[in-house]
C-alpha cells in the first residue's frame, strides 16, 4: 500500500483545559498543588463549574508529539476516542486544524470526553487534575488497518496500556503494521506506568511487537530496576532494536546495534514549561526517521523540538518548527 501518514498515533485523546487562579482556588478544593490527579465525571464538572476563564486544546501524549510531526511538516495521523460531545468537537476540531488526519468515530453514549484541568498559579506551578473518560474506550475496532498499513511509523503510548479494551487496540495496530512491513514505536510515558506493565512492556520489545521504544532517564531505571544508567543502556540496547533515551539537560542516546549515538541538548535561553519535552523529542525524532535521516540527524531534531516546547507555556510548539530547523542547519 502506498504510504500517505509518516506517522500514525495512537494515544488518550483529551482536552487540556489551562486556566489561571490563585493559591486559594486550589485550597478550597483541596488540590495538592503541583500534582497530577485522577477524577471522576463528576470531580470533573464541579471544577469546570468553578474555574476561571480557561483556554481549550486538544492534548494527550502522543497527540503531542503527532501536533509536532505535523509542525515539521510532516504528514500525521492520530486515533483516539472521544465522546460525540462539546469537548470531543473541540478536539477533533483542534487536532483536525493542525493538519493531522482523525477519523476514530466519536462515542454515541458512555463515560465523556478526557479532559485534563491545568490549573496555573502566579509562581507558574501546574497543578493538573485528569479525568479519562471516553480516551479509555479505544478498542480494536476503532483502529483502521488500511490507514496503519499507509503510515511508515505507528506510534503507541504507554499509558493506553492500562485499559484492556485500549491494549487490545495497541495489539492490533502493532500487527496490521507488521502485516504491512512497517514499523512500530512505543513510548513508555511514565515511570509509574512502567512500575505496573514491566514485564509486559519488556515481552513488547523482546518479541518485536516494538521496533523503536522511547524512554527518559526514570523510565529507564524503572524498567530494569536499576540506578545504574549504564546498566539500564546496557540492558535496553540488547532487548531494543532501537532506543531512544532522552536525558533533559544531558541530552539523549541512540541505541541500536551499531555505536550509540549521543546528542547534546539545545540550549534554551529559559525554561519556562518543561510539560511535553519527552513528546516534541518524539515527534523530531519519528519525522526524522520516517524521512530516512540518519539518528544523530533524527535526534537533533527531536533536541530542536523539544528545546522549543520548554520555553513557553504548553505542550504544543508556538514557533514555525520548519523555519527553526532551517535555522539550525536541520533538513526537514
Amino acid at each position: 500500500m502506498t504510504l500517505r501518514y509518516d506517522v500514525l498515533g495512537l494515544g488518550n485523546a483529551i482536552v487540556d483545559v489551562l486556566s489561571r487562579c490563585e493559591e486559594d482556588f486550589l485550597t478550597a478544593h483541596t488540590m495538592a498543588k503541583g500534582a497530577m490527579t485522577l477524577i471522576d465525571e463528576a470531580r470533573a464538572e464541579a471544577i469546570y463549574a468553578a474555574m476561571g476563564p480557561a483556554i481549550e486544546v486538544s492534548g494527550g501524549s502522543a497527540a503531542n508529539t503527532i501536533a509536532g510531526i505535523a509542525a515539521l511538516g510532516g504528514r500525521a495521523a492520530f486515533a483516539g476516542k472521544v465522546k460525540a460531545d462539546g469537548l470531543g468537537a473541540t478536539f477533533r476540531h483542534d487536532i483536525r486544524s493542525l493538519g493531522v488526519a482523525f477519523d476514530t468515530p466519536a462515542a454515541a453514549d458512555g463515560p465523556a470526553t478526557a479532559r485534563c484541568f491545568i490549573l496555573v498559579t502566579p509562581d507558574g506551578q501546574r497543578t493538573m487534575n485528569t479525568y479519562l473518560g471516553a480516551a479509555q474506550d479505544l478498542a480494536p475496532g476503532d483502529i483502521d488497518r488500511d490507514m496503519v498499513a499507509a503510515s511508515a511509523v505507528t506510534y503507541l503510548e504507554g499509558y493506553l496500556w492500562d485499559p484492556p479494551n485500549a491494549k487490545e487496540a495497541f495489539r492490533a495496530a502493532a500487527a496490521y503494521a507488521h502485516e504491512a512491513k512497517r514499523h512500530v514505536a512505543l513510548t513508555l510515558s511514565d515511570a509509574f506506568c512502567v512500575d505496573r506493565w514491566r514485564d509486559e512492556f519488556l515481552h513488547l520489545l523482546r518479541s518485536g511487537t516494538v521496533d523503536i521504544v522511547f524512554a527518559n532517564e526514570a523510565e529507564l531505571h524503572a524498567l530494569y530496576q536499576t540506578a545504574d544508567f549504564a546498566t539500564a543502556l546496557a540492558a535496553i540496547r540488547q532487548d531494543a532494536k532501537l532506543a531512544v533515551v532522552t536525558r533533559s539537560e544531558k541530552g539523549a542516546v541512540v541505541l541500536n546495534a551499531a555505536d550509540p549515538v549521543e546528542v547534546p541538548a539545545m540550549p534554551v535561553e529559559r525554561v519556562v514549561d518543561t510539560t511535553g519535552a519527552g513528546d516534541l523529542f518524539a515527534a523530531g525524532f519519528l519525522h526524522g526517521f520516517a524521512r530516512g535521516f540518519d539518528h544523530a540527524t533524527s535526534a537533533r531534531l527531536g533536541a530542536m523540538a523539544a528545546a522549543e516546547v520548554i520555553s513557553h507555556m504548553g505542550a504544543r510548539p508556538e514557533a514555525n518548527l520548519q523555519a527553526l530547523a532551517a535555522e539550525t542547519g536541520l533538513p526537514v
